[in-house]
């Protein structure tokens, strides 16, 4: 090796990186030290290729873990969306419920009011023909039953649709026709000539006018409670 003393002039310092860029160069050109430099290309590579994947696990461990915080906050909101879900189904059932009873509530008052008002509007039609008091009673009270019935098929029928005159009689008429046909099956029974024939006319006629007053009556009625919201029109809950 040659001996090269150190210095601050430049000419020196050139000469030895001269000197030891040729040393390395003659080193390289063995065949013993290109097999270790090969090794060490190879080492180096590997050494890479581990620091890659070591990246690559710590990235994927970092995506799992974000992934798991995500299920979690998932998991969270399912449970308090769940939770809200069934506060919401316990609160609808009470409301339906409650709703059900006013229902029931409103068929009632409509049912009275109807009862009561086709009472009244029969009796001076029943104190016209029966002079028998526990006939008459009879015949106020069965008023009564009909009329009855007729205010909550009328709340259902008519619903919210109030001023649908043809929905409003033709309910009253079909009541009326059913009743009045029912007295005059309780009548003297039909025989095969004109004049039973013509007397049975007549007479159903006469019972289903007689019956349609009344029930157009108590329909006047029902649609006055209705518009005033004495009674409330069927469903409830389109009046909210």
């Amino acid at each position: 090796w040659p001996t090269v003393r150190c210095g601050t002039n430049p000419e020196q310092q050139e000469a030895l990186s001269k000197i030891v860029e040729d040393r390395v160069e003659e080193l390289l050109q063995k065949d013993e030290n290109k097999e270790l430099l090969d090794k060490l290309n190879k080492a180096s590579k590997r050494v890479e290729l581990a620091r890659e994947e070591l990246a690559n696990i710590q990235r994927q461990e970092m995506e799992a873990l974000r992934m798991r915080d995500y299920i979690a906050e998932c998991q969270k909101e399912v449970l308090e969306a769940r939770k809200i879900l069934e506060e919401a189904e316990a609160s609808l059932d009470c409301n339906a419920d409650a709703l059900q009873k006013e229902e029931r509530l409103e068929s009632v008052k409509a049912a009275l009011i109807s009862g009561l008002v086709g009472t009244v509007a029969a009796a001076p039609i029943y104190l016209s023909q029966l002079d028998v008091s526990p006939q008459l009673l009879l015949q106020l009270g069965i008023s009564f039953a009909t009329c009855a019935l007729f205010g909550v098929t009328f709340r259902y029928a008519v619903r919210q649709d109030l001023d649908n005159i043809q929905l409003k009689t033709g309910t009253a008429a079909a009541f009326a026709f059913v009743k009045g046909l029912a007295t005059l099956g309780a009548t003297s029974p039909l025989e095969l000539n004109s004049e039973s024939l013509l007397s049975h006319a007549l007479d159903a006629a006469f019972f289903v006018s007689q019956d349609l007053l009344v029930f157009v009556f108590a329909a006047v009625t029902l649609d006055f409670c209705f518009k005033t919201r004495v009674i409330s029109p069927f469903p409830i809950k389109l009046l909210d």
